[in-house]
């Protein structure tokens, strides 16, 4: 919906999710600081430790959690860092960042219509008042190394900042959560991979989610149009795309192809070399080129701090196997109702 996006952010600037060109580069150069996998390791590394131990005490407390609500909490707690969505005046964070990415009914008729967009209104109101404006305030008065202090530097308004905040915060809530779970549920199926997991240092917990990831990419599909006239090659038969065409690329069918996940591509093979070095071992699930997902290492190291905790628990078990669905509004899928035990 980027162009529909575009027409309302005519007077102002576009979120940098619908950006392109030279402002879209000088964006990300300009929040690389908060994304680069160096600053990652060192700057929220602990957090992600914190986080992860107090999930941890909570769960072995209790001796029962739904995995995706530790998931939830932990994504919200870092990206709440990172934005900087730390004033926060009441608690529900995590609900109103993940009611962004809720697919609603789509019901046809006009007050179907009108109660859909009161309902968007509402949640970017009580998100503004509850979470946004705090921190607003407080980061006018001192900066803080976070998204919200860069654009205010920047001369963004109160409502560009909001949009950026749900930009950033949604994105981040979502789909880290689901990496958790699905990156859990292959890690309880599989004796060997977790044995792997967990005796190996923290870069081969990530190639293991690397390769979870690109097997089960959360965002199925991107669309981009075509910058060019482009010509393809279908099965031996050319096919020409004209400039300007509206494309959805198929992230999975892209991962499981021979041609870019070589030999055997449906299973999950932490020692799977990819030819192709421009690649990550994800490949395209993070996306690729300028709107390539500038919280790939975020997410990954987030989840493998995570798992590694969960996995030491004395007696974790998975008692209770997800659900899967499919979000139409982001392309992805959701895993709800996993449920953890431990002793």
């Amino acid at each position: 919906m980027a162009e529909i996006a575009n027409r309302f952010t005519k007077r102002s600037r576009a979120p940098v999710l619908f950006q392109e060109g030279d402002a879209h580069r000088k964006q990300r150069s300009a929040t690389a600081r908060f994304f680069a996998p160096k600053v990652v390791a060192t700057r929220y590394r602990q957090l992600m430790l914190e986080q992860s131990k107090r999930l941890m005490k909570d769960l072995r407390s209790t001796g029962r959690a739904q995995l995706d609500s530790l998931g939830l909490e932990l994504s919200v707690a870092v990206t709440a860092e990172i934005v900087g969505l730390t004033d926060r005046c009441s608690p529900g964070l995590a609900n109103r960042l993940s009611s962004f990415c809720n697919e609603e009914q789509q019901s046809s008729g006009r007050l179907a219509t009108f109660t859909r967009m009161a309902f968007a209104l509402y949640r970017m109101v009580r998100f503004f008042l509850c979470d946004v404006m705090p921190a607003i305030r407080s980061r006018r008065i001192v900066r803080r190394q976070d998204i919200i202090s860069h654009l205010i530097d920047q001369g963004y308004s109160n409502r560009e900042i909001l949009i950026e905040c749900i930009t950033y915060g949604a994105a981040g809530v979502a789909t880290t959560r689901e990496l958790i779970v699905v990156a859990a549920w292959h890690l309880f199926d599989r004796m060997d991979l977790r044995m792997r997991f967990l005796n190996g240092d923290e870069i081969d917990r990530i190639a293991i989610l690397e390769e979870v990831i690109r097997l089960e990419p959360v965002v199925g599909l991107l669309y981009r149009r075509a910058e060019q006239n482009l010509l393809l090659d279908n099965n031996g038969r050319a096919e020409s795309i004209s400039a300007g065409t509206l494309l959805a690329i198929d992230i999975r069918a892209v991962n499981v192809d021979p041609a870019a996940a070589g030999v055997c591509p449906y299973r999950l093979d932490p020692d799977r070399r990819i030819e192709d070095h421009r690649f990550p071992g994800s490949l395209m699930s993070f996306g690729d080129g300028p709107h390539r997902c500038p919280g790939a290492a975020v997410a990954l190291l987030e989840s493998a701090i995570f798992l590694n905790h969960l996995f030491r628990v004395p007696g974790i078990r998975l008692t209770h196997t997800p659900t899967m669905t499919s979000n139409p509004l982001v392309e992805s899928y959701e895993l709800r109702g996993a449920i953890v035990e431990c002793n």
